[in-house]
């Protein structure tokens, strides 16, 4: 039943063969375009102009660049001046001395190391540089090693702030017994 209801509403339904388009011969590319090749470079050529010494000296330019000028930087702004305060130590918290290496005692070795501290801004020290020695390799590791394990000092200041820099100081070994 279906089937007759899609012939009425559909009608015959025609159908036709159509030829195939025809292929075309191949053909050759087309040829590229033809670009003109620069002419080759041909140098100045170098001319010598011989000027005699009597002459006054001329105001000629004598020197010619291909290159742009640079441009010259800004004019640096006038030193702003800057209150700055070097590390020191805090009264509250007395530096500590390290602890005399037992073998340098018994060599009666004594000296005073110089040391550059790194100190940060919560006042611990950073980094620690001999300066100067003491001329005992013990005494001197000793003092660096107190420096970074147990010293607290007062950080320097950039106006009014606290900032980390270098600061200097010594560290004495003498013998008291």
């Amino acid at each position: 039943m279906s089937h007759r209801v899609i012939e009425a509403v559909l009608g015959p339904i025609e159908t036709r063969i159509i030829e195939d388009a025809p292929v075309p011969e191949d053909e050759p590319p087309p040829p590229p375009p033809k670009i003109e090749t620069p002419p080759p470079f041909v140098p100045p050529p170098e001319v010598a102009i011989e000027v005699p010494m009597d002459a006054a000296p001329t105001t000629a330019i004598r020197q010619t660049t291909t290159q742009a000028p640079v441009a010259q930087p800004p004019p640096a702004p006038a030193p702003v001046a800057v209150a700055r305060t070097a590390p020191k130590s805090d009264a509250r918290r007395p530096l500590t001395q390290p602890e005399y290496p037992p073998s340098s005692r018994r060599a009666g070795e004594t000296g005073t190391v110089v040391l550059e501290v790194y100190v940060l801004e919560n006042g611990r020290a950073g980094d620690v540089r001999i300066k100067q020695s003491s001329g005992f390799p013990k005494l001197d590791e000793a003092a660096v090693r107190e420096v970074k394990r147990s010293w607290r000092l007062v950080p320097g200041t950039e106006n009014g702030k606290p900032t980390p820099m270098w600061g200097q100081f010594a560290v004495t070994f003498k013998l008291t017994d």
